[in-house]
Order: structure tokens, then sequence, then C-alpha cells
């Protein structure tokens, strides 16, 4: 059996090993929240942002931020329906209504004529999210927001090291929410980030993320509201600091990936990962989208990836096809591509050799 290719897996070295062992060895009583704080301001710094919370995961980031902007029962809320569920499970959670459009065909993020197109006086929010590392046309979908009075939300849980005309993806709308899951470029193994500059929702969040305490409350155990608990811990966080330090060169290896795969790819009748005009992309998820009208059987290649010790990744699914939602296939691009699409491995020390030998398979499966 050859070795196998993973899809993903994290960085990890003997700095985050020494962070996490000072953090599970001294990481309590008076110093329970030294990582924790020194996580968000790094964090902060990176992203160039006023307020930043750490959070249990990009979910539980969104989740505080929509109450924290009141999103409840009878409001919209917008978002591209090619998306994974954590986009649309808070606004669920909130008994608000998700309300799914399209995506563009060249970013595969949010498209911003349908958004216009389905606000309606109901709506409350639009969710853009960075997939796979693309990045949304944050200045036509901030112009909506502001011609309608509607917060633009950047779920940017797979955006890190990504920039849109020089501002970080997540660094742009009311707020940003970011993902440190173990397949993510810089991870904490579970955990995510909440970001903004705006300090009365930055104070609404902070008191939502320990239990409706407010900070300025003098009494011991005194909740406010009530509020939620996705908290990181400290032992994470020791290790999110150890990756945000490194993560210039983080960024620079999934670029590295992906550029190799580009290369190798380049003359077939496919589709990559998009870096549009005065933007950076950092690659989290190097994709292909086979060119319609190409024969390609996606799970034929799936099989021939396992038969390999390869791992592979479908494209999201349209979440309106999910069975929790009403199909929604007049969403044309969303419907037509997921079955054309791919997401290849891209963990941050695949050899070239190993990135050879899935391109192999891309090429076999195209008869090219």
């Amino acid at each position: 059996m050859k070795s196998r290719i993973f899809y993903t897996k994290p960085s990890i070295t003997e700095l985050e090993v020494r962070y996490a062992t000072d953090a599970a060895a001294n990481g309590w009583g008076d110093r329970c929240y030294e990582y924790i704080n020194r996580f968000e301001d790094l964090f902060k710094q990176y992203l160039n942002v006023r307020y930043a919370i750490s959070t249990s995961s990009c979910t539980g980031a969104l989740h505080m931020g929509m109450a924290a902007l009141d999103i409840g029962p009878g409001d919209e809320v917008i978002m591209a329906d090619t998306n994974w569920i954590a986009s649309v499970s808070p606004v669920v959670h909130l008994g608000a209504t998700p309300i799914f459009v399209d995506i563009l065909a060249d970013s595969w993020c949010l498209d911003p004529e349908c958004v216009e197109q389905a606000i309606t006086s109901a709506t409350k929010a639009i969710v853009a999210v960075h997939l796979y590392g693309n990045l949304c046309d944050m200045d036509r979908l901030l112009a909506i927001g502001e011609k309608y009075g509607i917060p633009v939300i950047e779920d940017a849980a797979e955006g890190i090291g990504s920039k849109y005309h020089g501002k970080p993806a997540g660094s742009m709308g009311k707020f940003g929410a970011f993902s440190f899951h173990g397949t993510k470029t810089l991870t904490t193994g579970e955990g995510g980030m909440f970001v903004t500059n705006d300090k009365d929702l930055f104070e609404r969040v902070l008191t939502l993320s320990n239990h409706g305490r407010a900070s300025d409350q003098k009494k011991q155990f005194w909740p406010d509201v009530i509020g939620f608990k996705y908290k990181m811990s400290n032992i994470q966080a020791a290790i999110g600091c150890a990756q945000i330090e490194r993560i210039d060169d983080l960024v620079s290896e999934k670029r590295r990936i992906f550029c190799k795969y580009k290369e190798l790819l380049s003359d077939l009748p496919i589709d990559m990962n998009p870096e549009l005009l005065d933007t950076v992309n950092g690659y989290w998820m190097p994709s292909i989208v086979v060119q319609s009208g190409i024969k390609f059987d996606r799970d034929a290649l799936l099989e021939s990836f396992r038969a390999d010790n390869i791992d592979g990744r479908v494209f999201f699914w349209p979440l309106s096809m999910l069975p929790m939602f009403n199909n929604k296939p007049t969403n044309f691009i969303s419907y037509s591509l997921f079955s054309r699409a791919l997401n290849l491995p891209s963990y941050h020390d695949i050899s070239g050799d190993d990135i050879e030998r899935v391109v192999k398979h891309i090429r076999s499966s195209l008869e090219i």
C-alpha cells in the first residue's frame, strides 16, 4: 500500500508543543486567560481590527454575532447556496429564515446581483462566505448593505491569508468569523474568532460570550442576559499563538501547493480557485471545477483516489438541496457546479511527488 495522501492536516512544530505544554503546566489561576488574551491581541494585529473574541468555533462566533444583531423570528438572512451547513445553522437556531441565492461562476462566492434581487423588508443581514479562500465581491456587497441599511457579515472560516484590495478577509464587514478547526490553515484543533471594529457590537458579544455577564457588572456570578458558552480554552489559545506567529509561512505554503497544482493542471479543461484583480487568495483548499460539456465522473475519480490511498473531498452541496430546506434549482450555478468539482489534498508538507500522484488520477479521469 502506498503512503496515504491526506486531504489536509495541521502544521505543528516544536513552538506549538512548547506553548501548549506551558499552558497545560502553568496556565491556571491568575494565568488562566494569559494565552487567550495574547492570541486575541496577535489576531487583532494580523487582521488590523479593533476587537477580537476567541471562541470554540466559527459557528459559535457567527451565532453570537447574529444574536447581538437581534436576528430572530420573522427576519431573513441572505447567503450563497453553495456553503457548508455551519454558515446557516446559527440563522436557523435564532429562528430566522435563510434565503439562498446563487453564486458567481468564477469565484464560487455570493452573487451580488442575486443578493440585491432577494432583499425584502424582512432582510436583516447578508452573509458573505469566502469559500475555500476565494473572496466575495466585498465592494459591491458593502455598497448594497449600505444602500438598504443591512449589515454584511463575513464568514471567513476558510479565508485567513486572503486579502481584498489590501484588506484581510474578515475585516471589512459588520463582523467577521474565523475557524481554527484542524483542517484549517491556522488551527487550534477546534476553535474560532469573532472580530469587529464596532465597539458596541463587541461589548454585546463579549457579554453574550460569558453567559450573559457584562464586563462592568460588579456582582459576582450575576448574568444580565441569557448568554452562550462558546469559549476557547487557554491550551487551545496557546497553540493558536504559535500558529499566528507562523501565519505568513503557513499561508505561503498553501500558495506554493496551489501554484504547483495550477502548473501541472494548466492544460486541462478545468477551472481552479481564482485570484482576481487586486486580491490575494490564501488558497485554503485548492479545488478543481471541470468545465461544462466535458465528460467527467466525480465519484469515479474519488474511487480511484481511494484505491491509491489518496483522500479527496467533494465540493459543498447546495444547502437548499439538503432535506431540511426546500430545493431551489433556479440557483443554476450552485446546482450545476458541485457534481463537476472536487477539493484536492493540500496539507502543508505535501511533497511534489505526491501532488503529481494526485494529478495523474485527475488526468486519467478526464481521459487526457
